[in-house]
């Protein structure tokens, strides 16, 4: 992964929180990115950003990270109202 870039501020979708955001590209194996593309294709509610999202932050939380702000930000991702709504 190498940096692209570094914004300043900005809110979540729901608006409830601000955070700092860091843009970032990384390569893809092609069977991963075609899994991507398939999940987002059969569940609309999610793109690629709440994806990758949800992924890092269900990862470090799995892997012993200990932070109340990242544990939000992978039940947040996991668990949107749109989710809920739609039962996905």
């Amino acid at each position: 992964m190498s940096p692209s870039g570094c914004g300043s501020s900005a809110s979540d979708a729901s608006g409830a929180m601000d955070a700092a955001l860091v843009s970032f590209q990384a390569e893809l194996p092609l069977p991963l990115q075609e899994a991507m593309t398939r999940f987002i294709e059969s569940y609309p509610n999610w793109d690629q950003y709440r994806l990758v999202q949800a992924a890092l932050a269900g990862f470090l939380v799995q892997n012993g990270v200990e932070s109340r702000a990242i544990t939000r930000l992978y039940v947040g991702n996991m668990f949107r109202r749109q989710s809920l709504l739609q039962q996905i």
